[in-house]
C-alpha cells in the first residue's frame, strides 16, 4: 500500500509480479558481476597454496614466492607488484601484461618466458636468466639488471631508460627501437645484438662489447663509449654527436652517414 497525493493505492497482483521479476533480474545481474572477482580470489588462494600454476589476472601484490617452481605458469596480466620471486623457476612462464613493478626477481630463471608489455619499473633482476625471453614493449625503466643473462632475448621497443645493465650479457639480443637513454651498460656484452633505431642517448657503454652489433640509425649522442669494442659494428646513419669514443675499437665498423659532430675520437681528436 502506498500513498500518493494523499490517495491510497494498492499494489495489484500484476504489478507485484513485475516487481518480483525485476528484483530477481537485479539479483542475477549482481551475482554475474561478482563471479569474476570471486573466481580470481579463489584462483589466487589456490595459486598461493601451491595447488595451481594458473592465475591469469590475479591480485598477487607482495606475494611471497621465493624459490617456487612456477615453470610454465600462466600469470598473464597478474598484479605482482612488489612480489618476491627471488630464485623462483619461471621458465616458459606466461607473464605478458603482468605488473612486476618493484618486484624482486633476483637470480630467477625466466628462460623462454613471455613478458611482452609487462610493467617492471624498478624491478630487480640481478643475475636473472632471461635468455630467449620475450620482453618486447616491456616497461623496465630504472630496472636493476646487473649481470643478467639475456642472450637472444627480445626487447624490441622496450623502455629501459636509466636501467642498470652493468655486466649484463645480451649477445644476439633484439633491441630494435628500444629506449636505453641514460642506461648503465658498463662492461655489458652486446655481440651481434640488433639495436637498430635504439635510443642510447647519454648511455654508459664503457668497455662494452659491441662486436658486429647493428646500431644502424641508433641515437648514441653524448654516450660514453670509452674502450668499447665496436669491431665490425654497423653504425650507418647513427647519431654519435658529442659521444666519447676514447680508446674505442672501430676496426671494420660501418660509419657511413654517421653524425660524429663534437665526438671525442679514439685518437684523442674532436670530430668537427
Amino acid at each position: 500500500m502506498t500513498t500518493r497525493h494523499g490517495e491510497i493505492t494498492r499494489e495489484t497482483p500484476q504489478n507485484h509480479s513485475k516487481n518480483v521479476v525485476r528484483r530477481r533480474n537485479l539479483l542475477f545481474a549482481l551475482i554475474l558481476a561478482l563471479l569474476p572477482a570471486l573466481a580470481w580470489a579463489q584462483g589466487a588462494s589456490e595459486f598461493l597454496a601451491g595447488a595451481s600454476k594458473s592465475c591469469p589476472g590475479c591480485a598477487l601484490e607482495r606475494a611471497a614466492l621465493k624459490r617456487r617452481d612456477l615453470s610454465d605458469a600462466d600469470l598473464t596480466g597478474a598484479n605482482l607488484t612488489g612480489a618476491v620471486l627471488h630464485r623462483a623457476r619461471l621458465a616458459r612462464a606466461k607473464l605478458a601484461g603482468a605488473d612486476l613493478t618493484d618486484a624482486n626477481l633476483n637470480k630467477t630463471d625466466l628462460k623462454n618466458a613471455s613478458l611482452a608489455r609487462a610493467k617492471a619499473a624498478r624491478a630487480m633482476f640481478y643475475e636473472a636468466d632471461l635468455s630467449a625471453a620475450d620482453l618486447s614493449g616491456a616497461e623496465l625503466t630504472e630496472a636493476k639488471l646487473q649481470k643478467a643473462r639475456m642472450v637472444r632475448t627480445r626487447l624490441d621497443s622496450a623502455r629501459l631508460g636509466e636501467a642498470m645493465l652493468t655486466g649484463a650479457r645480451m649477445d644476439e639480443a633484439s633491441l630494435r627501437g628500444a629506449n636505453l637513454a641514460a642506461a648503465n651498460l658498463v662492461e655489458a656484452t652486446l655481440r651481434r645484438a640488433d639495436l637498430e633505431g635504439a635510443d642510447l642517448n647519454n648511455a654508459g657503454l664503457v668497455d662494452a662489447a659491441l662486436r658486429e652489433a647493428n646500431l644502424k640509425g641508433a641515437n648514441l649522442s653524448e654516450a660514453d663509449l670509452f674502450g668499447a669494442d665496436l669491431t665490425g659494428a654497423n653504425l650507418a646513419g647513427a647519431n654519435l654527436s658529442e659521444a666519447r669514443l676514447s680508446r674505442a675499437i672501430l676496426t671494420g665498423a660501418n660509419l657511413d652517414g654517421a653524425n660524429l659532430k663534437g665526438a671525442l675520437m679514439p685518437d684523442g681528436s674532436v670530430h668537427e
